[in-house]
């Protein structure tokens, strides 16, 4: 049996990710919604922080505060953020869903989930622990030579 190097069980890692991700974006593409993905991340992100800011999510992100807003200003005039006024500070707006943003949220995440459960179809539960773990101790590793 040949040895592994470690540069091919993170080339291994790496495709799947490239493959799982790939497929999303195709579900967001072809899909009836026509998000991108930080779209869809934004999204994401107002579902689990509801009333959070624009600086809220530049922070979480990372991105360019103009880039941002773009973005959420796209996602406004789609109808799936809503936007009010912060009662302590009239200067910012809180977001959240709208009620057609919960629905594509939810039909994404659906089938987020449904491309998850085939990748891991065959695996049984333990084997899927032991992978949780052993992907835990690489990033583990990662973080402390960080």
């Amino acid at each position: 049996m040949v040895a592994l190097s470690s540069d091919d069980v993170l080339d291994a890692v790496h495709a799947v990710m490239h493959l799982y991700r790939s497929l999303q974006h195709r579900a967001l593409r072809e899909g009836p919604h026509d998000l991108t993905h930080m779209e869809f991340k934004a999204l994401g992100y107002f579902a689990r922080h509801p009333g959070a800011t624009l600086s809220d999510l530049v922070a979480h992100s990372g991105r360019d505060k103009a880039q941002i807003a773009r973005l959420i200003g796209e996602l406004k005039r789609r109808g799936l953020l809503a936007a009010r006024a912060d009662e302590a500070d009239r200067r910012s707006s809180r977001l959240e869903l709208t009620a057609d943003g919960r629905e594509v949220h939810g039909s994404l995440q659906r089938h987020s989930q449904q491309l998850a459960d085939v990748a891991v179809t065959g695996l049984a539960q333990a084997e899927r622990e032991q992978l949780l773990a052993l992907l835990r101790r690489m990033r583990r590793n990662l973080e402390t030579a960080a």
